[in-house]
């Protein structure tokens, strides 16, 4: 994978937080989608300047954005993007500043490259996946638009126990508390979207379990940071979280910054 790319990736993904960045301001409204779930002018906003031009970067590749997802239509069979223009809406609905912006690039049902962008706090965080092995991984932090990015790793699982992130508006505390049962745990913390997956990649923290329901855009760049920074998403039967599946809905999954015992 090129990091040119990546590069261009990155600029979209902040280009579309700048467009929602535009939309912050007390007061605004959402609908509701087929689902129930909430929409917002930020969100579609965000989709139409992803759609614009990250079509570009690869012609021919398809685009599967959440905004204009269709059930009904075909599985791609070969390489697709996967985009979630605004994750985490009901954290922006609340302005506590936990939403994102994921792109990311899928290849043989894998995310080979994931970009997640926090508007508010203007920090990007990227992966690539070129191989396997782990010199083939490589993850990134910008902190700041104009700051140089740099290398991020997950941790070793520290001894006085493991801190725990946990969805903020999806959390299933009682399926938590099973997996968790015999875990020497230090910390649990809430938090939104995709941001989760990009605190373990940081080194920040070591593990988050996820039982409620997720989509692939919901996850999938999420995914590539975490993994490019040496750590694994899975799920619950301890195999690799799959991209391409039908309905594009994923089964609960457990990522984390190293293979737990």
């Amino acid at each position: 994978m090129k990091h040119s790319l990546l590069r261009s990736v990155r600029e979209i993904a902040v280009a579309a937080g700048n467009t929602i960045l535009q939309h912050y301001v007390a007061g605004v409204t959402a609908q509701s989608k087929a689902d129930g779930s909430p929409i917002t002018a930020a969100d579609r906003a965000a989709h139409e300047l992803i759609l614009t031009r990250l079509p570009a970067l690869l012609p021919g590749i398809q685009v599967i954005s959440e905004e204009a997802f269709d059930a009904q239509a075909p599985l791609p069979t070969g390489a697709f993007w996967l985009v979630d223009p605004l994750d985490g809406t009901k954290e922006f609905l609340q302005r506590n500043g936990e939403f994102t912006v994921n792109i990311a690039l899928i290849e043989n049902g894998e995310p080979v490259l994931g970009v997640v962008h926090v508007p508010v706090q203007d920090d990007t965080y990227a992966g690539e996946v070129r191989s396997a092995s782990a010199s083939g991984r490589a993850a990134w932090r910008w902190l700041g638009q104009g700051a140089d990015g740099r290398s991020i790793r997950t941790r070793a699982l520290p001894p006085q126990g493991l801190t725990v992130l946990a969805s903020r508006s999806h959390n299933d505390a009682l399926a938590l508390q099973k997996y968790l049962a015999g875990r020497k745990v230090a910390n649990t913390v809430s938090a939104g979207s995709s941001l989760k997956f990009c605190v373990v990649a940081r080194g920040d923290a070591d593990l988050y379990p996820r039982f409620g329901s997720t989509m692939e855009w919901d996850t999938a760049a999420g995914h590539a940071v975490l993994v490019a920074a040496g750590g694994q998403v899975a799920t619950l039967d301890d195999q690799a979280l799959r991209y391409g599946k039908p309905g594009l809905r994923n089964p609960h999954f457990i990522a984390s910054a190293s293979k737990l015992t």
